[in-house]
């Protein structure tokens, strides 16, 4: 399939431009940009460009808020509660770990939970803020259900994601930001379009079994948890998924499990609960990031099973995704999402619309 190159300020400034065309206030429209296009640039393009609709229809119907800022309903020296206005989840986002990063800063640590958000993009963004003040992160957040519990044949869980960044030496880091489905679920998706069985372990049917027709578990099946089965360690998965929601949903008084809106459907506000945590390693034992680069040497050094595969950590397939971009001189992008957000474009009379003309060879 043929991908164009676009430029990182290309695509930031036209998804501005296209969330304030539905009246997104523009300091609102960059922040969600800039994490859109940052999920691109570390090679999530699930959770890119390719969302940008989604949220355009969000403000548009206004399902989602676009006045208004995140205001903090509770807070002590450590910990806050924040109403997040049901605004846009990388506003809210950013409120809350930039608090969290405060906190971390007077007293060590910064635990800030909030209500009301919507979809906040790639969770590793805000993880990667406490990076910048050499400072261990942590984001996570729950989702609308599409994940069957170990034994379950319902959906009560969300892909619920966990991310932690932590520094190393001369801006080397650990950044771990997963899902605790086994799998996303645009990748079912994408294998149900081109007409190909998914793994085992991705999914189940509507009779909770485990299935590699992705028809049985887009229609009625659900996505299964990290582990797959529970023979292969599915209800470990299933326990991360829930600790998330215990982080976000339960502890920040938001909606959880099946009670958060059906993926798509917007009939009704999102109201995700958001978890934030900042750590300053400074305040527990010195040399954290002389031992933290060790530990990344000492896996990376490892003698690997495949010659052509060497054992990495996490955060490194993105930071390789990332050069690779800064050789090509942009980010390259399907023809046919470009196309689709263009013409997302033309119907809010946005123009100009993203460049098709860079094309390159897959």
């Amino acid at each position: 399939m043929s991908r164009c190159l676009i430029s990182k300020a290309e695509v930031q400034n036209f998804i501005e431009r296209c969330m304030t065309a539905v009246g997104t206030q523009p300091h609102h429209a960059r922040s969600l940009a800039e994490v859109l296009v940052e999920g691109d640039h570390r090679g999530h393009y699930s959770h890119g460009l390719n969302r940008m609709d989604m949220y355009v229809k969000d403000v548009k119907t206004g399902i989602c808020a676009k006045d208004g800022e995140p205001e903090i309903e509770k807070e002590s020296a450590a910990t806050a509660l924040v109403d997040g206005k049901n605004l846009l989840g990388p506003v809210v986002g950013n409120f809350c770990m930039n608090l969290a990063i405060k906190k971390a800063k007077e007293v060590g640590i910064g635990w800030v939970v909030a209500h009301g958000s919507n979809h906040y993009g790639i969770a590793g963004y805000y993880s990667m803020q406490a990076l910048k003040e050499n400072m261990i992160g942590m984001s996570f957040t729950n989702t609308s259900p599409l994940v069957v519990p170990t034994r379950g044949k319902e959906c009560t869980l969300g892909t619920n994601p966990i991310s932690v960044a932590a520094p190393a030496k001369d801006g080397d880091s650990f950044v771990l930001d997963m899902a605790t489905s086994a799998v996303a679920l645009g990748k079912v998706e994408l294998h149900e379009r081109r007409g190909d069985d998914i793994p085992e372990g991705w999914g189940c049917d509507a009779q909770g079994k485990l299935s590699t027709d992705p028809k049985k578990v887009l229609t009625g099946g659900g996505l299964v948890p990290i582990g797959g089965s529970e023979a292969t360690g599915g209800y470990k998965g299933y326990g991360l998924g829930m600790m998330v929601e215990v982080f976000c949903g339960i502890l920040a008084g938001a909606q959880y499990s099946k009670h958060i809106r059906t993926w798509k459907v917007t009939d009704r506000v999102a109201n995700l609960g958001q978890c934030f945590v900042a750590i300053n390693p400074e305040n527990f034992a010195p040399g954290f990031c002389d031992r933290m680069s060790d530990l990344l040497s000492i896996h990376r050094g490892l003698d690997p099973a495949e010659p052509d595969a060497p054992v990495l950590a996490a955060g490194d397939p993105e930071r390789t995704n990332m050069e690779n971009c800064e050789k090509m001189g942009g980010i390259p992008y399907h023809l046919k999402v470009v196309n689709y957000m263009n013409e997302c474009a033309k119907g809010i009379s946005v123009s100009p619309l993203l460049p098709c003309d860079n094309v390159i060879a897959d």
